[in-house]
């Protein structure tokens, strides 16, 4: 005995499955129980056949059909006569053929779509679109001024593509087309021109896109308003020109397209330049760029002319020669004022070393003068320093010596009867070391002022004066005063030094001194 079959789909198994016959049946069952309904499609096959028509049904937007039966007496009592490509409305039950598996419509009425109701259905679809931006004049793309390639969408042998292609290559002979014929009205439009039109956005070479179709009813453009034609228009990354009927003719695809043309010879003309008009604007900017050239080369020459013309163009060294003349005038001038300079720094600096040498102790050790120290090296200022046998060291021009005296002038004098004379001795030479003193140091004061004050002529000036005025002095002082040295100075004896000024006892007895070492008589 068999076990039953499960009574819901849910319930079969591998084991306990559902017969083919009992599948069927479940349809016919569950299609059986829906209601008549009312729906909408567009006619794609019409077959009468006695007193049935059989007739496919189609989306419009989808490519999805239903056969539908219908009597002819419903068919008779249409308007107009029903044909292939209609929109219509008809009221059927759905029915289930068990033995073919198959779904059918068995209509009761019919029903032609009006042109109002399409309209109001197109009007609705362009609001929602323009709501969501689809129609934006900000999403359009510009159309490119010489495209590589234009792609071409259009029906089979149709006088649009004849009208686009010829007016397109009498423009641009050498524009190149990618041509995709497909069905341009009818159930199959909007497919057809989407895959075509997805085709030719796809290829890299492509630049624009036309979507062209001649005139006819609002029936038969149609499709170029369906919402999957002008969705896909919208998503296409390569510009595209609509030429859909004639100017009057408004699909949605003139919305959404990035150019409307009013037919497609218009779109023939847009899609590429005008060859004679571009050379035409090339050659007039050519001419136009000449004749700048030229009057600008004719501003320059003239210009040029002008400078040439000019005193110092004919003589280009003229003013060069000027200033090399002041150059060598100044340069002139210069080396004379340095040399003048030079000259009289040098005749300066010889004058100055004359007046040194002049007033040096070397140049009065010269003249015939002797400097008289003490063993310790003081000097004699005074007669009363010197005592009777002591050794004084005198320095000359060439050398030194040691002396000692052998009496004292201040006992002889009254003996020689020169006491006078000896007193005049003393103050003679004391008179003119004093004012050979007073004269040096009121040279050297003068010489250093006039140095600082930067007056050069005024210090030598007045050395000059100070010492004529002190050589004077001195000369005549030092003369009386040598005569009466002469006179009245004390007999010395010169005694060799060694090199610490002591005498130098190795040559023995001096003559003269009676053979005491120590020089006394």
């Amino acid at each position: 005995m068999t076990s039953p079959l499960p009574d819901r789909a849910a319930d079969t198994t591998a084991e306990q499955p559902w017969p083919v016959r009992v599948l069927s049946l479940k349809i016919s069952d569950y299609v059986d129980r829906m209601s008549q309904l009312w729906v909408e499609g567009q006619v794609v096959q019409f077959n009468p056949r006695g007193g049935t028509a059989f007739l496919t049904l189609r989306d419009p937007d989808v490519d999805m059909s239903l056969s539908v039966s219908v009597p002819m007496n419903a068919v008779n009592a249409m308007p107009i006569p029903l044909a292939q490509g209609a929109r219509v409305v008809l009221q059927a039950k759905p029915t289930f053929w068990t033995k073919r598996g198959t779904l059918q419509l068995e209509a009761r009425q019919i029903r032609p779509v009006g042109i109002g109701d399409l309209l109001a259905r197109v009007e609705i679809l362009k609001r929602t679109l323009a709501a969501e931006g689809v129609f934006d004049a900000e999403r359009k793309r510009p159309i490119p001024f010489l495209p590589r390639r234009v792609g071409l969408v259009t029906g089979r042998s149709s006088a649009a593509e004849k009208d686009v292609v010829e007016n397109a290559r009498r423009r641009w002979p050498a524009v190149v087309f990618e041509i995709r014929e497909v069905a341009v009205q009818g159930a199959s439009a909007v497919t057809e021109v989407v895959a075509a039109l997805r085709e030719l956005d796809a290829l890299p070479m492509v630049d624009v896109i036309v979507v062209a179709r001649g005139g006819g009813a609002l029936e038969e453009l149609l499709p170029f308003s369906n919402e999957a034609m002008i969705r896909a228009v919208a998503e296409a990354r390569t510009p595209v020109i609509s030429a859909i009927g004639h100017d009057v003719d408004q699909p949605l695809l003139d919305l959404v397209a990035d150019w409307r043309a009013s037919t497609p010879t218009d779109a023939g003309k847009k899609v590429v330049p005008d060859a004679a008009r571009e050379r035409g604007t090339v050659d007039g900017a050519r001419d136009r760029l000449r004749r700048a050239i030229v009057r600008r080369v004719e501003s320059e020459r003239s210009g040029l002319r002008a400078l040439v013309s000019r005193p110092v163009m004919a003589d280009p060294v003229a003013l060069v020669r000027a200033r090399r003349q002041e150059v060598d005038a100044l340069r002139t001038r210069a080396t004379t004022r340095i040399e003048a300079r030079l000259h009289r720094a040098a005749d300066q600096t010889e004058h100055l070393r004359r007046q040194v040498v002049a007033l040096s102790p070397q140049s009065t050790l010269e003249r015939g003068y002797a400097v008289v120290q003490h063993r310790d090296g003081r000097i004699v200022m005074d007669q009363d320093d010197v005592g009777v046998g002591e050794l004084l060291r005198v320095r000359v021009a060439r050398g030194d010596f040691g002396v000692r005296p052998v009496s004292d002038g201040a006992e002889e004098a009254p003996e020689r009867g020169g006491a006078t004379r000896t007193g005049s001795l003393g103050d003679g030479t004391s008179a003119a070391r004093k004012t050979a003193r007073t004269t040096t140091r009121a040279t050297r004061t003068a010489t250093e002022a006039a140095v600082k004050r930067g007056v050069k002529k005024a210090a030598a000036k007045a050395t000059t004066t100070a010492t004529s005025k002190a050589s004077s002095k001195a000369s005549s002082k030092a003369a009386s005063g040598s005569d009466a040295h002469q006179a009245a100075s004390p007999p010395v004896e010169p005694l060799p030094l060694d090199r610490d000024g002591a005498p130098d006892r190795s040559h023995g007895d001096a003559p003269g001194h009676g053979g005491h070492g120590d020089g006394t008589s």
